[in-house]
């Protein structure tokens, strides 16, 4: 489907998806703030979020459990978000993309993960992560040949940075990458690599001149499958289990001179700034595992009865419950105004560990609080509680640990008091 219908649906301006009124238990309405602090009306991005919910309630939720239990990726999911434009939601329409903002990607992130958090990680890495760099670094002729077919959900893209010895140490990259001739030469292995069984390319890290540590590496786009680029085994995850993970093994993988991303030795600089924008993508992904399971938490303190009553009489679960949402209106905030400072082309480095770190603690609270509410059938895969913890522990490890985002934060902020 064309980029203009993509967008126009994602907009929800048609289509089977078209916008109302938010539905009861999910969620809460944009505020006042975004008209001020945004180039977008409201409207559109609350049109935006009913029309991805409609489609995670529909396509997603049903879904979800059989997804994770089987480990299969959502082929037929991916190329219908696609269609709806939302696996390139600020990518321009010249490439194919949805012409969107970033606040409207954090918001739908957040409602396909409400859905399935699986299906939300595929989509904030093809976005943030692999679209991203090569959207920001990329000459004109790489945007159209490696981002104009990443957009319809018929490819997707991956992202690789750590390996298996370096762990939070980006700038430790010990995959090389030497220039002989017209073509770059690849030796070494990438770990934990999301996407890595169903990608059609990939944007690597790998280091072009030892001397220089981190400034002596550079970026590349390799396509895949490719010759000397073999996969490891598929990781068996505790949880986002519906998206493949695995190693990427480089042994004399061979790409054209023309697949260098940016200026040799950009590599690091690339890495930190494609960060900062993926940790937005991954507080929306807790956000919305953590709305999914304050949505169970709530279903199920209604309907059960103790003592004549439903439980939600008790003051003990209204307190969980009143925690539960002031962590996650709180996170919902800073995850939009650090998207916004971004659409806004003002730094974000710091606001986006903050949100990244506050969503990813509150989505795994508050997963901890549903089991908590629900007993006994909050630990048992019948009800989705138990997936929903299983899934929000992630997203305090991927995009930089918590540890990580707090030595991010502490530094901006020594360095504002400093300067």
């Amino acid at each position: 489907m064309g980029s203009s219908a993509g967008r126009e649906r994602a907009r929800g301006d048609g289509g089977a998806h078209r916008a109302r009124a938010p539905s009861a238990g999910g969620g809460s309405a944009l505020p006042a703030l975004i008209p001020e602090m945004s180039s977008r009306s409201p409207e559109t991005h609350q049109m935006l979020r009913q029309t991805v919910r409609d489609f995670a309630e529909k396509e997603l939720m049903p879904l979800a459990a059989q997804l994770d239990k089987e480990h299969r990726f959502p082929a037929e999911q991916v190329k219908k978000m696609g269609a709806l434009g939302l696996l390139a939601m600020d990518v321009p329409e010249k490439y194919k993309g949805a012409g969107l903002d970033y606040l409207a990607y954090s918001i739908a992130v957040e409602e396909i993960s409400r859905g399935c958090a699986s299906t939300g990680v595929i989509v904030s890495v093809n976005n943030s992560l692999y679209l991203g760099p090569i959207l920001k670094f990329g000459s004109e002729e790489q945007k159209h040949q490696w981002i104009a077919p990443f957009t319809s959900g018929e490819k997707i893209g991956c992202f690789a940075l750590s390996e298996p010895g370096n762990g939070s140490d980006a700038g430790a990259a010990s995959t090389v990458a030497r220039l002989d001739g017209d073509e770059w030469v690849l030796n070494g292995t990438k770990a934990w690599i999301t996407n890595a069984w169903d990608a059609s390319a990939t944007v690597v890290f790998a280091t072009t001149d030892k001397s220089l540590k981190h400034k002596g590496i550079s970026a590349f786009l390799v396509p895949m499958p490719t010759a000397g680029l073999s996969l490891g085994k598929k990781e068996d995850k505790l949880g986002i289990r519906a998206s493949s993970t695995a190693n990427l093994i480089f042994e004399d993988c061979r790409i054209p001179k023309a697949n260098l991303l940016g200026q040799p030795g950009m590599g690091f600089k690339i890495a930190m700034q494609t960060l900062d924008g993926g940790r937005i993508g991954i507080a929306s992904q807790a956000l919305g595992i953590a709305q999914a399971a304050l949505d169970c938490a709530v279903d199920y303190a209604e309907k059960r009865m103790a003592f004549g009553s439903p439980i939600t009489k008790l003051q003990a679960v209204q307190f969980k419950l009143a925690d539960m949402a002031v962590a996650l209106e709180g996170a919902r905030l800073l995850t939009w105004r650090a998207a916004m400072l971004k659409d806004n082309g003002k730094p974000f480095t710091k606001e986006a560990a903050m949100a990244k770190l506050a969503a990813s603690e509150a989505a795994t609270a508050i997963a901890h609080q549903a089991i908590q509410i629900l007993g006994g059938m909050g630990y048992v895969t019948e009800m989705p509680a138990e997936r929903h913890y299983r899934d929000a522990r992630i997203t305090e490890i991927y995009e930089g640990t918590s540890e990580i985002q707090r030595l991010v934060i502490a530094g901006q902020l020594l360095k504002a008091y400093r300067g």
